[in-house]
């Protein structure tokens, strides 16, 4: 039996995109003058092979007698070989075979086309492998149409595709779709400058490229999706314009009516990464660290999640207007290829909507600022994440929003360093009592974190500085790790691991179980 290359997924796995592929590819481009997707490209090359082969095969079969060893030969013969691509022949000598441990055969032998002589065994009726079926056929229950290979095996080459496109300076791809550079159609300056004042009008986006294309007039003649890709690849050539759809969706923005925040990451978000050996935490702190879902902390990201996300609000974002992009939230907000992604936020109990961003490479979603402020929400607040109905919508509720008077730590500055107090607070929803704060003189606290970055403080220094602080607070002496985590953040940016690893390898404190910890005893400020 001979396997169709294209018949058999090692065929596939092993597949290396030719320039002969591009070449193709390009012709199906310039054909369709249609923007096409790696996976569209994948199906589409998987076909051609497939169809490619069952032509080479009728056409080299038309060719000749198929070779089979059992079969007879003359000289003159025209013989095909599908065990050797397909290679056809001429038979130029027959002899009598010599080998005492098979019945009589003979040997044939066939000049190919390109002069080489190969000889081959004849009216061979001992069991050859070649015999048992029809020459370049396979099983009836393995023959699949080129239809059914792209579908089977199109996403084995996808990513092999995908890098060698990127690699060819004549293929272009927006939106997860390639096409050919020189085909686009010309987008000038006066072009551009409509789409700005189209975009101006709607407040800077976001708006589709479609809504753009009535204004900027190019010629209707081309097609539509081409007119579509050619303003796109203009419009993310110029500084101008911020591209901000979601995946398969192409949004565009003007980058100067932006929030800043987008732009630059908010002073109390930014995070210098610290070393910190993992090994050194216990099965309990890693714990810990999972359940705090830290945007900086090396967790790995969840197939997927159950909904709604819940999370703990603490400083640094609440004081941003921000939600982490950590490895559980990650699922539940929009992804793209680009830097920033526009989507709507909704208030889960009153339906208010609020433009929002994620900042892929920043690590945090932005646009919350007023809504915390205006519901009063502390750090420490549980808040509960979920999309929508719509891809562009992400709902975030508050557990349970009912104002309550409670006793929670405030945080306020004090002769130049963080001092926390017990104070009765109202507290607009359900908070994680360990993690919980109220504020006291913002302008102080400002001071408190420029001053830590400006003196370069060490978390070693500001956990030394605090403990004691949160000591004196709790009857028992001790520190849970969640409530210091908590209040480091207020002076310095950090995930939860480097700071463990600070009570771990520091002797002047103590674990006494469930991630508390006391100031060893001799310790100052004991």
């Amino acid at each position: 039996m001979i396997q169709r290359k294209t018949q058999s997924s090692d065929y596939w796995t092993d597949y290396a995109i030719t320039s002969e592929d591009l070449q193709y590819l390009s012709t199906l481009l310039v054909e369709d003058e249609l923007p096409r997707s790696t996976e569209e490209l994948s199906h589409a090359l998987v076909t051609h092979h497939a169809r490619q082969e069952d032509a080479l095969i009728t056409g080299a079969l038309s060719k000749g007698t198929p070779y089979r060893p059992k079969e007879s030969y003359e000289v003159g013969e025209q013989v095909v070989f599908p065990a050797l691509d397909y290679r056809s022949g001429e038979v130029v000598d027959v002899r009598p075979g010599h080998n005492p441990e098979y019945d009589p055969f003979k040997v044939i032998k066939v000049r190919f086309n390109e002069g080489e002589e190969r000889e081959f065994a004849s009216e061979f009726e001992n069991g050859h492998p070649l015999n048992q079926t029809e020459p370049g056929v396979v099983d009836a229950e393995e023959v699949h149409s080129p239809e059914e290979l792209a579908s089977r095996y199109a996403p084995l080459i996808e990513d092999r595709l995908e890098e060698r496109l990127e690699s060819e300076r004549d293929f272009i791809r927006l939106a997860d779709r390639w096409f050919r550079r020189d085909l686009l159609v010309e987008v000038n300056v006066g072009h551009l400058n409509l789409a700005e004042a189209v975009l101006d009008v709607a407040d800077g986006g976001p708006l589709p490229t479609e809504a753009l294309l009535g204004d900027v007039e190019l010629p209707e003649e081309i097609s539509p999706q081409l007119r579509v890709f050619s303003l796109n690849y203009a419009l993310q050539q110029d500084e101008r314009f911020d591209e901000v759809g979601p995946a398969g969706e192409v949004l565009w923005y003007l980058n100067r009516l932006e929030p800043e925040a987008i732009k630059e990451t908010p002073v109390y978000l930014q995070y210098e990464p610290l070393g910190y050996e993992p090994p050194l935490l216990t099965s309990e702190m890693r714990s810990l660290e999972r359940q705090l879902d830290d945007e900086w902390s090396d967790l790995e990201t969840p197939d997927r999640v159950e909904e709604p996300v819940e999370m703990v609000l603490i400083y640094p974002h609440w004081r941003s207007g921000t939600l982490p992009l950590s490895s559980r939230l990650s699922r539940v907000f929009p992804v793209a290829r680009t830097e920033r992604i526009r989507f709507t936020f909704v208030d889960g109990d009153t339906g208010e909507e609020m433009p929002g961003w994620v900042v892929q490479e920043g690590r945090y979603v932005y646009g919350l600022r007023d809504w915390y402020r205006d519901n009063n929400f502390p750090v420490g607040a549980y808040l509960e994440i979920s999309q929508g109905e719509d891809s562009s919508e992400i709902i975030v509720r508050p557990r349970n929003r009912r104002t309550r008077r409670e006793w929670v730590r405030v945080a306020m500055s004090r002769e130049g360093s963080l001092a926390l107090e017990m104070h009765k607070e109202d507290i607009a929803c359900e908070y994680d009592e360990l993690m919980v704060m109220a504020t006291a003189d913002l302008a102080g606290l400002e001071r408190l974190w420029r001053q830590a970055q400006k003196q370069k403080l060490s978390l070693v220094q500001v956990v030394e500085d605090l403990f004691p602080e949160l000591v004196k607070l709790s009857p028992q002496g001790n520190v849970h790790a969640a409530t210091l985590y908590s209040a480091v953040n207020v002076v310095m940016r950090t995930p939860p691991g480097p700071l463990l690893e600070v009570l771990v390898t520091s002797d002047r404190y103590a674990p006494v179980g469930d991630n508390y910890w006391v100031l060893h005893t001799g310790s100052s400020g004991a």
